[in-house]
């Protein structure tokens, strides 16, 4: 994971509490997957709970996203930055969504 701590957020996030909440039990849920796994449990089963998974990581990447648009892309549209955070969103999808 790399660090953008070059990046200043001083506009209002109002997702980001629900986001880490989601990511907090999606990471739960990954180590009861990767428990089940480790004990033999059914491989269907197993690989239900990982679609779930990647339901619940693309649920949250979704309200990441609503999140920027509203706060980021608006801010940055209000002070002129909005050539560069549009090439940073189009670089991210890119690698989301392939």
């Amino acid at each position: 994971m790399s660090d953008h701590s070059d990046h200043t957020h001083d506009h209002p996030h109002k997702h980001r509490k629900d986001i880490v909440n989601r990511l907090s039990r999606i990471e739960g849920h990954l180590r009861a997957v990767k428990e089940m796994t480790s004990e033999g449990r059914d491989c269907s089963e197993v690989l239900l709970q990982i679609a779930a998974v990647r339901k619940a990581l693309d649920n949250a990447a979704k309200l990441l996203l609503k999140d920027h648009l509203e706060g980021c892309v608006v801010d940055a549209v209000k002070h002129g930055d909005e050539e560069k955070i549009l090439a940073d969103l189009n670089k991210a999808l890119d690698h989301y969504i392939k």
